[in-house]
């Protein structure tokens, strides 16, 4: 039973319902049987939270949208679609929820993103890979270069 925002009545209809957040959630349009009052409710999956563990060993709770803020940041002014960020953070969301670990490493979470973003675009992924690995000097940088370089090199190869 749904009560009436508005009268606290326990007798609602539902008027119609919609999956949103990709089937995750689902959004209710009800009435009230006494006043006539529409409002919307929302039903959720109760997900456990999932916590990072940073390289310096403080916690905090996973949040997709500090993901999304990264890749955003790793893809300005490159040709990503905004959807294509999103999707790489939801499928990132997905393997850590569905790999069953309440703690995840934000190295593991790192690797991820690494590993899908080099297959939309590699100027973003060195942008994302630079901040991620917190390459200390150019060296460093220049090896990452070259990793891409041999990798594209051996695809094209097959």
């Amino acid at each position: 039973m749904m009560r009436c925002s508005n009268c606290e009545n326990k007798n609602t209809k539902v008027l119609d319902s919609r999956p949103i957040e990709e089937g995750r959630a689902i959004r209710r349009r009800r009435e009230c049987e006494r006043c006539g009052f529409r409002f919307t409710t929302f039903e959720r999956i109760e997900e456990v939270p999932l916590i990072v563990v940073k390289k310096d060993g403080v916690r905090q709770e996973f949040s997709r949208e500090k993901l999304t803020r990264g890749l955003i940041r790793a893809c300005e002014k490159r040709p990503v679609a905004l959807e294509t960020i999103e999707s790489i953070a939801l499928e990132v969301e997905k393997k850590l929820r569905n790999a069953g670990n309440p703690e995840v490493s934000s190295n593991s979470i790192g690797e991820m993103v690494m590993e899908l973003l080099s297959k939309v675009d590699e100027v973003s992924y060195v942008r994302f890979a630079s901040v991620y690995r917190q390459f200390k000097d150019i060296t460093v940088f220049l090896d990452e270069l070259k990793d891409i370089i041999n990798t594209d090199k051996s695809m094209k190869d097959k």
